[in-house]
C-alpha cells in the first residue's frame, strides 16, 4: 500500500510562482528570468518546490486546438501530483485549461488567489491576471503540488 503524498504549502507554491513574473515567453523553455512557456513555468515551479523532474518532458505541439483520445498533460500530471476537482482548487493549485471546445487541455496556470492566476502567455511572458469567467470555464483539470 502506498502512502498518500503530503501537500506542499500553497503559500510557498504561490511565492515561488510569483518569482517567475516577468520571465519572457519562450516556447519549450523552462528557465526563470530567461524564458519559459506555460508548461515550462509549471516545470520550473515544480523544481523549486518539489525537486528534480521525475521524467523527461517530450517535445509538444503548440496547437491549442489539438484533439485526440488522450489528455497528455493531465496524464503526466497524474503521475506526479495530486488531482482535485477543479471547483475545489485553491491558491497554489496547477490548473489545465481546455482552450477550445472538444480540444485536449493544452494551457497551464497556477492559481494565486481565489480570483487570480499566473501563466506564461505568448508575447507577454509570465503574467498574473484575473481568473475571469472566460478563463474559469476553460479549466479542465486541477492538481496540487506534493511536498518535497
Amino acid at each position: 500500500m502506498t502512502q498518500p503524498l503530503a501537500l506542499a504549502d500553497p503559500a510557498h507554491v504561490v511565492a515561488i510562482a510569483r518569482a517567475w513574473l516577468g520571465t519572457p515567453y519562450h516556447d519549450q523553455a523552462s528557465l526563470r528570468g530567461v524564458g519559459c512557456d506555460c508548461l515550462g513555468l509549471a516545470r520550473g515551479v515544480w523544481r523549486e518546490v518539489v525537486g528534480p523532474e521525475p521524467f523527461p518532458i517530450p517535445h509538444y505541439s503548440r496547437d491549442w486546438g489539438e484533439t485526440g483520445p488522450r489528455e497528455v498533460l493531465a496524464d503526466g500530471a497524474r503521475r506526479m501530483m495530486i488531482e482535485v476537482e477543479p471547483a475545489a482548487a485553491g491558491p497554489g493549485a496547477l490548473v489545465l485549461f481546455r482552450m477550445r471546445p472538444r480540444a485536449i487541455a493544452k494551457h497551464v496556470g497556477i492559481l494565486t488567489g481565489p480570483a487570480t492566476f499566473l501563466h506564461a502567455y505568448e508575447r507577454l511572458g509570465v503574467i498574473e491576471e484575473a481568473l475571469t469567467q472566460s478563463w474559469r470555464r476553460r479549466i479542465a483539470f486541477a492538481f496540487l503540488f506534493p511536498q518535497r
